[in-house]
């Protein structure tokens, strides 16, 4: 973890998160337990008998894994969830308000690009988005 986010981390959370796959890109969120908590209750309100909503559930909570920053920042990802992200040896950590995404550093890269592309050529702005003021 980053200096910055550690501070921010140990008092909302005492270290502890959990992570899990984004099953819309290959990268893993990452919450402060709290977070998740209430998260994955949401989650588990769900309605189980719609077949959408029950693969959701199981590859969302069934990938979630409790991680513990040690003293030095460091988090140790499992196996499962680092070969889901193609964590290999450079990570790329994105902030997004109550959580965070872990990228493989080249696929963030080139993911990144793609969106860079997108917006200068125009693509239409939902209008959830055109509310916003930068």
């Amino acid at each position: 973890m980053p200096a910055r986010q550690r501070d921010r981390l140990q008092s909302l959370c005492a270290g502890q998160l959990v992570a899990t796959i984004d099953t819309q890109s290959r990268c893993l969120l990452v919450y402060p337990l709290p977070t998740w908590e209430d998260l994955e209750r949401e989650i588990q309100a769900l309605p189980t008998l719609n077949p959408v909503v029950r693969r959701f559930q199981r590859l969302v909570i069934g990938y979630a894994s409790d991680l513990e920053c040690d003293g030095s920042g460091r988090v140790l990802i499992p196996p499962a969830l680092r070969d889901y992200a193609g964590l290999d040896k450079k990570a790329v950590l994105v902030g997004q308000g109550n959580k965070m995404e872990l990228w493989d550093e080249d696929t963030w890269l080139a993911e990144r690009d793609t969106w860079l592309q997108m917006a200068r050529v125009g693509d239409a702005v939902p209008d959830e988005m055109l509310r916003l003021s930068l």
